[in-house]
């Protein structure tokens, strides 16, 4: 069941520009900025790792495998992409264990940035943003349209759509089969990692109705509002001056499904577009809450921190950026370029 970034509806009109993205794991850097500041003392080794062209969970393997400790005793706050450049923490319980020599850990793959301690493991989720450092090379298009919508996203931002990350080849279809009973899956990542590409598919498919009716950076009566970089919400029953001065500002962001068991939190106006433009996804649906998991929400837009461009070599487009923990830089991209490669 493949599913491609280019099904989604845009915010603007069309990409300015057309290019290629990792060509190299440099053209695709990642940096992880955790949700807390350790506290340098505790059972936990936190490492800080940068890998190339290697996924979180073989990293996790790797350093059990080092430090003489079951799987379980590695944490990370958050998956990062494989085809990448990426810089990103590791917790790994020693509790009982003599310290391994860190600085024997390295490969053309993996290699430790920066080594302390800390009293608890890693969670999934102690993210507070990402640093992206991106470069899309042999470039062509309107290159005078490029500042203009450049600026618009810096102001305004962009869907939070899910990337195709998310999805990978074949996460939708292991959890249709999962849902259907033609599979048990009990490795528990894997589990996860299905269950939250359905999820996700979900999510796109309310802020891809929203973006075709031109309302995804609005708010409608009956909306539920997030507050930037928290998982708090509140419902709007109807939008005042307050509520759209702070939507403005970047305060506050409408939001989406995380679909599971429960009622909606939306009401009204907002309620029936999120019910319409899931009519036809009711096996999604209702695997998700036969499993168990809750009705949640994410923001519907995500606007870009510390947004800066500059064009290098004639052909490459060099952009750096941050963005809160859980969105995509492809989904950034995407409203820019027309590219080939992820």
């Amino acid at each position: 069941m493949p599913y491609s970034h280019t099904d989604l509806p845009l915010a603007g009109t069309h990409p300015v520009l057309r290019g290629i993205i990792r060509l190299t794991p440099d053209d695709f850097q990642v940096t992880e900025q955790l949700s807390f500041t350790p506290d340098h003392a505790g059972t936990h080794a936190l490492l800080q790792i940068r890998k190339r062209n290697a996924n979180t969970e073989w990293v996790a393997r790797k350093l059990a495998e080092f430090a003489g400790v079951k799987r379980m005793a590695i944490g990370y706050a958050g998956l990062k992409d494989r085809h990448a450049d990426t810089v990103q923490w590791f917790s790994i319980d020693l509790a009982g264990k003599i310290e391994p020599d860190w600085t024997q850990l390295g490969s053309k793959e993996i290699s430790v940035v920066s080594v302390t301690r800390h009293g608890r493991k890693l969670r999934r989720g102690a993210v507070r943003e990402n640093c992206f450092d991106i470069t899309v090379r042999q470039i062509s298009g309107d290159k005078q349209q490029l500042e203009t919508r450049l600026q618009h996203i810096k102001r305004v931002g962009v869907p939070n759509y899910f990337g195709e990350q998310r999805f990978g080849r074949d996460n939708l279809s292991r959890a249709k089969a999962m849902f259907c009973g033609e599979i048990k899956v009990s490795d528990r990542f894997k589990r996860g990692i299905y269950l939250s590409a359905a999820r996700a598919l979900l999510f796109n498919r309310v802020l891809g109705q929203r973006v075709k009716d031109g309302v995804w950076n609005q708010v409608l009566p009956g909306d539920v509002m997030m507050l930037n970089g928290s998982n708090s919400f509140f419902n709007c029953d109807a939008p005042d001056e307050t509520i759209l001065s702070r939507l403005r500002s970047g305060d506050i962001h409408p939001s989406g499904p995380l679909w599971g068991e429960g009622e909606l939190p939306s009401q009204t106006q907002a309620s029936v577009l999120e019910h319409a433009a899931l009519i036809a996804d009711d096996h999604w649906r209702s695997g998700l809450e036969k499993v168990g998991l809750r009705q949640q929400r994410r923001s519907l837009r995500v606007i870009p921190g510390d947004l800066t461009w500059s064009t290098c070599q004639h052909d490459a487009l060099r952009l750096q950026f941050s963005l809160l923990s859980g969105s995509y830089a492809t989904s950034v991209l995407r409203e820019v370029v027309d590219y080939e490669g992820g």
